[in-house]
């Protein structure tokens, strides 16, 4: 749990209410609970009003419950940091397998467990209403952007892969109101991601960000919805798979949404890869 979380707790506890130590109690016993329950089990397991739950997260200092967890999330993964082999020579086959399967499946319980369930339907909705929507992935995650293009480009028309470096000025000048650009970042961080969303804002491109989850709320400060994912490694290779699982579930919400007339565009864009030949 948060440490910060834990002093404030033990800092304001002596000015709570009989109501809220009850809660102060709870989150001090079992310091995982902000991490793994929402606001309403949270005062239940407490005994208290979900009201009262509220209240009690304001006065810690916390605009509102969402926003402790966040710190919490935030500081267990900067203090779990990723994992690397020791070394090449103590690397088994046998044991590399087990390590990466045990990496892949934490990274995706803990992607799926800690996303809200309306993120997905309300990205669906910002690319299904969308005039034109953007892929772009920076660096290492430009794979990404046009593994996300094909998936999009089956369902719905006017889906783009904004090119490298070269190209990234001229996309970038297509784009306009009500566009969504969906950006691929581990690291939002970077120079060039910050000057690509400020220009996203400056055209009134909504941005749909996949990142880090570590990183997760300093991209909420420039998107206009930001997905959190978990891509923890060893032996300093990269792990996408949490983020491209987000891709393929994204596109899936997106099928749900559109219906029929994604059905008819996939299915159309099959008849055309037949007709010319690329199904063989």
């Amino acid at each position: 749990m948060a440490t910060r979380l834990t002093l404030r707790i033990q800092e304001k506890r002596p000015r709570l209410t009989p109501t809220e130590q009850k809660i102060a109690a709870v989150l001090l016993e079992n310091q995982t609970l902000i991490e793994t329950h929402s606001a309403t089990e949270i005062a239940s397991l407490s005994g208290v009003s979900k009201a009262t739950a509220a209240r009690f997260f304001r006065n810690l200092g916390y605009t509102d419950f969402d926003e402790a967890k966040t710190q919490a999330r935030e500081e267990r993964n900067r203090t779990e940091p990723y994992a690397y082999s020791p070394g090449p020579e103590t690397v088994t086959p046998g044991r590399a397998l087990a390590d990466h399967l045990q990496l892949e499946l934490a990274n995706l319980t803990r992607t799926f467990e800690e996303m809200r369930s309306d993120t997905l339907s309300e990205a669906a909705r910002l690319i299904a209403q969308a005039p034109r929507l953007w892929c772009l992935g920076i660096g290492a995650e430009e794979g990404l952007a046009r593994v996300a293009r094909a998936a999009f480009a089956r369902l719905r028309p006017d889906v783009h892969l904004i090119g490298g470096p070269g190209g990234w000025a001229e996309d970038s000048a297509m784009t306009g109101p009500r566009d969504v650009l969906l950006l691929l970042a581990t690291d939002p961080g970077r120079r060039a991601v910050r000057a690509l969303a400020g220009h996203a804002r400056t055209a009134r491109t909504a941005v749909v960000t996949i990142t880090d989850a570590q990183h997760l709320a300093g991209a909420r400060r420039w998107s206009t919805l930001a997905i959190g994912t978990h891509a923890a490694t060893y032996a300093r290779v990269p792990s996408h798979t949490a983020a491209l699982s987000v891709i393929r579930l994204l596109a899936v919400a997106l099928l749900a949404r559109l219906g029929d007339a994604a059905l008819q565009r996939d299915a159309l864009v099959d008849q055309i890869g037949e007709e010319l030949g690329l199904e063989d």
